[in-house]
This record gives C-alpha cells, sequence and structure tokens, in this order.
C-alpha cells in the first residue's frame, strides 16, 4: 500500500476541496470550533407549541423544541421563511407598502443578501448552527484599504475618490507626529519617566511612519502614483494629504470615523454562508418536522384559560388555531397591529417599539470592474450622500459578472430613498455610483432594492433601545404574558444580529420547556 505524506495529502485535498481546512481537521490537527451545547433534560408529553413567524428565532425555536418532543406549528406571512434572512436571487420577489410588486431578473448563479450579510467570529452560536446544519462558511472581507472614501463638499479632497489607505495612514502620520512631538517636548503630563516616555514616542514614530525628526512623510504604507517593479522601477508615492485637507473635506465626519476594524462585532475574521446568508434559513427548514405553514397573515393573538388562540387569514380564509403555549417573534412594529390581549406594559413595550429604517440595493453588472480596474477585492466604499456604503461582494473573485450592494444606508437618508420608486431608486444608485465608478454607465444590467422599514411584514430594519427603553419597555418582554413568549432580535442586546435571534429562541425554548416539564431551568448565558 503507497503511503502518503501529511503535507502531500493536504496539498491534494486543498486541490480537491477548495481548501486545506477540512483534511486537516479530519486528520485531527485542528480542534474543533467550541459547540455550543444545548442539551434540556426530560422530554414533552406532545404539547402543542404556536410560533408566529419563521424568521430565524421561529425556526430555531422550533428546531429545539422538537427535539424535546413538542409538537411545533409555524405561521408566516410571507411565502418564504427566512424573516430579514434573504438572499435575493433570480425570481425572488419583494412588494412594499404604495409600491407594485418587483421580480428580481438578475443572472442564474447571482445574488446579495438583503438582510445579515455577516457572521462575526466570536458569535459561537452563529457559527454553531451552521456548522450543526451542515451550512458552509467562507471569509467575509469587511475591511479593505483599497475601497474608497468619496466625500461631497467644497474641501480640496471632496467629489474625489480617495483610497481609504491613504486617508488612514495620513492621519496615522499626522497626529502621530503631533503627539509625538507634544510628549517629547514634555507639553503633555504623561507620568511617565524619561525612558519610558522615549518608548511611547518610539512608539508613536513606528505607527505614524515618522522619519528621525518625528515628522511625517509619506510612505508605501499609503499605496504608490507608480508601482514598483523590474529593473530601475522603484515605485513613486505620492505626497501626504495634509491634515487640514482632510479635515475641510469632511473625511473626519461621523460618515467616515466609525472605522469598522474598531468596531468589536467587525472585527476579524468574519464569514458569511456559501451561496448566500439564507442557506441557513433553508437548512433549519429541512429539519423541520412540520413544514412552515406560509400565507399565513397572524390577525389575533389571544391568551385564554387552556392555552393560546391564534387567528390567522390565508388564501382559504381566516382560520383558527389553539395551542398550549405561543412563541411570538413577529417584528414589534407588525405585531402593535395585531389583535390581542396582553397586558397593558407589554402593549405600551410594543406599540413604542423604535425600530430603524434601512434599505440596500443589489446591481449587477457585466463584469467586475472593481476587481479588473481597481484592484477592490471585498470591503467597503463610505460615502456622505445618500448611497452611505458600497458593498463589493466577497465571493466569485474573478468571475465573468457580479453584484455590487449599491447602497446600505440608514435613517433619513434610507427614508428619502425609501420614498423613492424602484425605478428612482435605481436611478439615484447610478446617478451616485458613477461619480466613485464611472464604469456603471457601461456595465450595469439591473437592480433590486428592498427598504425594510417599508416592507409589510417588517416596517424596520432591527430594533433600536435607548437606554431608558432598556429598563423599561424592553425588560416588559422578557417574561411571558401568560401563555405568550416572545423572541427575535428585540429582546436582547444583540440587535441586528443573528445571533440575538438564536439566543432569544434558546431563552425561549428552555423557559418553555421548564414550565412544561415542571422543572428549574435557566438557559446559561
Amino acid at each position: 500500500m503507497n503511503q502518503i505524506s501529511r503535507r502531500k495529502f493536504l496539498q491534494h485535498s486543498s486541490k480537491l476541496a477548495g481548501g486545506a481546512y477540512p483534511a486537516m481537521m479530519a486528520l485531527g490537527l485542528l480542534k474543533d470550533a467550541p459547540a455550543h451545547a444545548f442539551n434540556l433534560p426530560g422530554n414533552a408529553k406532545g404539547e402543542h407549541i404556536i410560533i408566529l413567524g419563521a424568521g430565524l428565532a421561529g425556526l430555531t425555536a422550533a428546531y429545539e423544541l422538537q427535539k424535546q418532543g413538542y409538537r411545533c406549528t409555524i405561521l408566516e406571512a410571507r411565502n418564504r421563511a427566512g424573516g430579514r434572512c434573504w438572499s435575493i436571487r433570480k425570481g425572488s420577489t419583494h412588494t412594499e407598502t404604495g409600491a407594485p410588486e418587483q421580480k428580481a431578473a438578475f443572472d442564474e448563479g447571482l445574488y446579495f443578501n438583503a438582510g445579515p450579510s455577516r457572521i462575526p467570529h466570536h458569535h459561537q452560536i452563529s457559527l454553531h448552527y451552521c456548522k450543526e446544519l451542515n451550512v458552509p462558511l467562507q471569509v467575509y472581507n469587511n475591511v479593505n484599504e483599497s475601497a474608497y472614501y468619496f466625500s461631497e463638499g467644497k474641501g480640496p479632497l471632496s467629489n474625489k475618490k480617495v483610497r481609504v489607505r491613504e486617508v488612514h495612514n495620513d492621519m496615522r502620520g499626522h497626529l502621530s507626529e503631533l503627539l509625538a512631538k507634544a510628549v517629547d517636548s514634555d507639553k503633555v503630563d504623561t507620568h511617565l519617566t524619561k525612558e519610558d516616555a522615549q518608548k511611547v514616542v518610539e512608539y508613536l514614530r513606528a505607527e505614524g511612519g515618522l522619519d528621525l525628526d518625528k515628522l511625517y512623510k509619506a510612505s508605501a504604507r499609503r499605496g504608490y502614483i507608480e508601482p514598483p517593479g523590474v529593473g530601475e522601477k522603484a515605485g513613486r508615492v505620492a505626497d501626504p494629504h495634509t491634515l487640514s485637507a482632510i479635515v475641510s473635506s469632511g473625511l473626519l465626519d461621523p460618515d467616515f470615523y466609525n472605522v469598522a476594524e474598531y468596531t468589536y462585532e467587525l472585527q476579524t475574521p468574519l464569514f458569511q454562508a456559501v451561496g448566500g446568508m439564507d442557506m441557513i434559513a433553508k437548512a433549519f427548514e429541512k429539519k423541520l418536522l412540520n413544514p412552515v405553514v406560509f400565507n399565513a397573515v397572524v390577525t389575533t393573538v389571544r391568551n385564554t384559560d387552556k392555552g393560546v388562540e391564534v387567528k390567522y387569514k390565508s388564501a382559504a380564509g381566516e382560520k383558527s388555531i389553539t395551542g398550549d403555549l405561543c412563541i411570538c417573534t413577529i417584528p414589534l412594529p407588525v405585531l402593535s397591529n395585531v389583535d390581542h390581549n396582553f397586558s397593558s406594559n407589554v402593549s405600551r413595550a410594543i406599540d413604542y417599539a423604535n425600530y430603524i429604517k434601512t434599505g440596500k440595493i443589489g446591481l449587477q453588472f457585466k463584469r467586475r470592474f472593481w476587481e479588473e480596474d481597481e484592484n477592490i477585492y471585498g470591503g467597503i466604499t463610505h460615502t456622505n450622500n445618500e448611497l452611505t456604503q458600497i458593498f463589493y461582494p466577497s465571493n466569485d473573485y474573478l468571475g465573468k459578472k457580479g453584484m455590487l450592494i449599491g447602497y446600505y444606508n440608514f435613517n433619513d437618508k434610507a427614508r428619502v430613498v425609501g420614498d423613492l420608486s424602484f425605478a428612482q431608486r435605481e436611478q439615484l444608485a447610478l446617478q451616485k455610483g458613477k461619480l466613485i465608478h464611472p464604469q456603471y454607465d457601461q456595465e450595469f444590467e439591473r437592480s433590486f432594492s428592498v427598504s425594510w422599514h417599508k416592507t409589510q411584514y417588517n416596517l424596520g430594519g432591527w430594533a433600536l433601545y435607548s437606554s431608558e427603553d432598556r429598563q423599561t419597555s424592553y425588560k416588559a418582554l422578557l417574561t411571558p404574558d401568560k401563555n405568550v413568549y416572545f423572541a427575535g432580535e428585540h429582546t436582547t442586546y444583540l440587535n441586528s444580529w443573528m445571533a440575538g435571534a438564536f439566543e432569544s429562541a434558546r431563552q425561549v425554548a428552555t423557559a418553555i420547556h421548564g414550565r412544561l416539564s415542571e422543572q428549574r431551568l435557566a438557559y446559561p448565558r
């Protein structure tokens, strides 16, 4: 029998499987990712749990409760599962308030994530479910120094696309120079010894790329205007942007200083589901013992002496269903319009809930010009106009065609854009986008846009709570209203993240099982 070395085995596996990671797992060279264990003691007696909403929270609750023997019925107003976890592909349809139906006509295989698109590496519960459900992941490139800042205004750098690396490194240089000089001349009270202060200065020199005189001068960190090459081609670096030019051009405004790599949830690495984030929802759906009841629009939720009664409208007319308990994952602005007999505290929390306004547009192009012409592979371009952000795809690199998220906006900008027709949104995305990428004119093919705050069964992107809200209305949703439990990202501090839906579903599943099996159970936090 011919033997093969581990190195050769990994090399061959890399060619066959697209990477050596699975092979290394098989050989025991890597430890398993931490399993987010969820084992509830005892079994159900066949009690019936009604779950309102087939988003990630509803799907997860049904998936976990059925393991214990509960009979779960999920009612979903849409014709699909996943809720906001939705990837737009060819044939996807969408209707917003006061607008006609929109149908995606993207090429086969192209898609964009209209909802969540990123999984932080420390959201272990999200990674756990991807692993348990066999949903393959790939690295999501959230930070890319080759992307751009584009600030509309009157400064010397305004109305020009400026590489992120130029602004980042010039600002590090300018600020390090100012601080190094201040520390070195004892103008800052650091409470450091002279030797320790010198160590700080040396750090600032390294961090900011300062010369021996503690002056910032441009280096290759900020990129080349003539790249190095063979022979005498040493490469040429442009002069740095002055601090005053950066400031007066608006590049230190809030649109640009919320640096992604500083945000805890956005620190690398991040991941995405191969083929679209809704592959996670589809995987859950396949595991359900009872299929989701689609096109079921809930109209009434009532606590009764024996459990819960839910009424809903379907193509067959109005129907009624009863259960022992209910898990309600309906977004609060939608739930506000559902007839119920909840307590005054819960009703008030529902009616006064605040959800963010947000929207995205996917743009299909004939070729991946951002890669071919501008060396941008993944990452985000930031603007101070209505686009807010342009997302470059982290999949299918070097493919023939591709998709951009042409805008991802929030709050007032999302409201203004959301009030436009689908055609007007496309026009805006192209008009503003070609200021950065003139290739739009020749390469654009088609679009599809979603404004979540105008989407009938969402009416918002995700819940927003003030510190006061957390102590009042938020707490009212954390305990059941008699026989109705609440779940979803709006019942967590993980607002907008899939992990919030997963954690809330497990929390409620634990509470329900403990109640019905008469055990003292607590979901580990």
